[in-house]
C-alpha cells in the first residue's frame, strides 16, 4: 500500500483538484451546429402548437443529451416534459429525432466507460483519517472493474463465453458428454413409461380376468403400478 503524507492542516482528500471529483460529474461539451448528431430528420408536426417540440427544440433535447447524458437533465434544460419526449420519440416519423437520442446516449456511455478505464488504470485515491483528520492516502485498484473491462474490450482473449470453442478439447469432452447424458436420460424415461403401462395392463387384465371368475379374489398381483 503506497501511502502519501499530507498536511495535517489540510482536510482535502487529494492534493489535486481533478482527483476529488470524478470526471462523470462533469459536462460533456454541447455539440457544434454542424455537428453530425443534429443532422438527423426531425419530427414534423402537421398541425404545430405553441407547446410542441419544434425541431429546433428536438435538436436541443440532444445536444444537451450528449452533453449530459441524462435524459431528466436534458429535458429539464429545454423545457419539455418527459412524457411528451417519448410520446413524441414513438410516433411515425420520428425515427430520425429516436436515432439521435440513441446516438446521444453513446456518447455519454463513451464518457462513462472513460471514466472507468481511468479508475481501473489510475486507482481511486482513498483517506486514512485519524483523529477525525486526513493525515494520508493510499490508492486503491479495482480488480474485479479492471476485469470486467478487459472481459468487454478483449473477448476473444479474456472473455468467459468464448474462453473455448467449437475445435477446443475441452470444449468437445463437454459436448459429448453432454450428448451421452441426454440420450441416457430419453431412454430412462422411455424405460420407465413402458414398465408403467405394462403393469398397469396387467392390472387391467387381472380385473377383468376376475369379474370373469377365471382368478380367485387375492390372487392376483398389486393393483397399484410402481
Amino acid at each position: 500500500m503506497t501511502q502519501k503524507k499530507l498536511n495535517p492542516s489540510v482536510s482535502s482528500v487529494s492534493v489535486r483538484a481533478a482527483r476529488r471529483t470524478s470526471p462523470v460529474a462533469f459536462r460533456g461539451e454541447v455539440p457544434d451546429e454542424d455537428d453530425p448528431l443534429l443532422g438527423f430528420m426531425p419530427y414534423q408536426h402537421k398541425a404545430p402548437r405553441r407547446n410542441s417540440i419544434t425541431a429546433a427544440r428536438q435538436r436541443a433535447f440532444v445536444a444537451e443529451l450528449a452533453a449530459c447524458g441524462i435524459v431528466t437533465q436534458a429535458a429539464r434544460k429545454v423545457g419539455v416534459s418527459l412524457e411528451a419526449l417519448y410520446k413524441l420519440r414513438h410516433r411515425a416519423g420520428a425515427e430520425g429525432f429516436a436515432a439521435a437520442w440513441e446516438a446521444a446516449l453513446d456518447r455519454g456511455m463513451a464518457r462513462l466507460e472513460d471514466c472507468a478505464l481511468e479508475r481501473a488504470i489510475l486507482g481511486e485515491e482513498r483517506p486514512i483519517v485519524r483523529d477525525g483528520e486526513v493525515v494520508a492516502t493510499w490508492r486503491r485498484y479495482d480488480t474485479g472493474l479492471l476485469m470486467f473491462l478487459l472481459r468487454q474490450r478483449r473477448t476473444q482473449r479474456f472473455g468467459l463465453v468464448n474462453a473455448i470453442g467449437p475445435g477446443d478439447a475441452a470444449y468437445e469432452r463437454l459436448k459429448a458428454m453432454w450428448i451421452a447424458e441426454e440420450a441416457v436420460s430419453a431412454e430412462e424415461v422411455r424405460e420407465s413409461i413402458e414398465r408403467k403401462l405394462a403393469a398397469m395392463k396387467a392390472v387391467v387384465l387381472a380385473r377383468a380376468a376376475r369379474e370373469r371368475g377365471e382368478v380367485a379374489d387375492g390372487e392376483e398381483e398389486d393393483d397399484a403400478p410402481e
